[in-house]
């Protein structure tokens, strides 16, 4: 799997777009998805972010660097958000790549940690990922924070 920053592929832009959405969307923000991602072509700005995951041309996992994941902790970021990686192509070591890639990211870009929010468990923690705190959804829900050092 090769993995691209999406602006350095914009042939891929409509299909990422489109990705991003049915792994993480519904049906009433797709606008969201797109407008976050055209945006994101900002070669001025660190993040936001997206990465793709490419193999014979067909699209397996992603990922977002971004500046918040819709949660309380505005003080904290970057985040890393929308990590996928597609069904058939999971428990090959995929989403660690994607993982890593994104510590590697964040730490070319200046940042000393990197935070994700997830219902997941233990899965972040066999990754060396840190329990860091909470943080509550736009809906009240209570979310657990993880950070990781990019050093």
């Amino acid at each position: 799997m090769k993995i691209f920053e999406l602006s350095d592929r914009p042939d891929k832009l409509e299909n990422s777009i489109n990705y991003f959405w049915k792994c993480w969307g519904n049906e009433s923000n797709f606008n969201f998805y797109s407008d976050c991602i055209k945006n994101s072509f900002n070669k001025e700005k660190t993040i936001p972010k997206f990465y793709i995951g490419i193999e014979s041309d067909e699209m397996i996992g992603s990922y977002a660097l971004i500046t918040n994941d819709l949660l309380s902790r505005q003080d904290l970021m970057p985040w890393l958000a929308c990590l996928f990686v597609g069904e058939r192509h999971r428990k090959k070591g995929y989403a660690e790549m994607l993982l890593n890639h994104g510590l590697n990211q964040a730490k070319i870009k200046g940042f000393e940690h990197l935070y994700l929010n997830t219902d997941l468990v233990n899965f972040y923690e066999k990754k060396g990922w840190a329990k860091y705190g909470k943080g509550f959804s736009f809906s009240g829900d209570e979310l657990k924070i993880y950070k990781k050092s990019t050093l």
